[in-house]
């Protein structure tokens, strides 16, 4: 597939100033957070196979700019998936501002949940190789880990759930949760998940 001319991506960019540079510099970070919303809404609509021209045109862009982010359509599932790791894992930050470390805790286990039940689909969509899987493997703890760890040590502290469990054992065991029902309702598998965050708690 051709990524097309110069013309078609603006032009002069290599010549372009720094001042002149930056408002592009924006423009292209909000067409791939368009594609990337895009992507995951059309998805869930029309399965992983949807035509990228209907990605494109939900986005709003072109099917050039489509290609210049995305030259694969794995390209594409990849960066889904880091998105919704990274929107997983930044939630923290502003779960831990509003609510008491157990409640903290309830509501970021709930969105990793629903960020499972959309991983699995786009995971399964992935036809990557291991170097692929590995690299996101990787991404995904590195990015989760930090800001669950940083949960459970309040709640710890505040003596809401017990101590001597793992951010990496609550992230392996909510998953392998999530993956035992798969033709379970997602409230079956909340309600697996919710029995397991009450085994953690503190018993007075």
């Amino acid at each position: 597939m051709s990524t097309g001319t110069n013309k078609e991506y603006g032009g002069k960019d290599a010549t372009t100033t720094p001042s002149q540079g930056r408002p592009k510099r924006v423009d292209a970070a909000r067409n791939l957070r368009s594609l990337l919303q895009a992507a995951l809404e059309v998805f869930n609509e029309s399965g992983f196979e949807a035509p990228v021209r209907e990605i494109a045109e939900r986005a709003g862009v072109g099917v050039g700019t489509f290609y210049r982010h995305f030259p694969q359509r794995a390209d594409l599932i990849v960066a889904v998936l880091k998105s919704q790791i990274d929107d997983c894992a930044d939630g923290a930050a502003r779960i831990i501002a509003d609510h008491a470390p157990g409640e903290a805790l309830e509501r970021w286990v709930e969105g990793y949940v629903n960020f499972i039940m959309t991983k699995r689909g786009l995971s399964n969509a992935l036809q990557a190789d291991a170097a692929t899987q590995t690299s996101l493997h990787d991404y995904f703890y590195g990015r989760l880990r930090p800001p669950l760890s940083a949960i459970l040590t309040a709640a710890v502290e505040q003596k809401v759930i017990r101590p001597g469990y793992e951010a990496d054992e609550l992230l392996r065991a909510v998953a392998t949760l999530c993956k035992a029902y798969p033709d379970g309702s997602p409230e079956e598998t909340r309600k697996m998940v919710g029995l397991l965050i009450d085994g953690l708690r503190c018993r007075i």
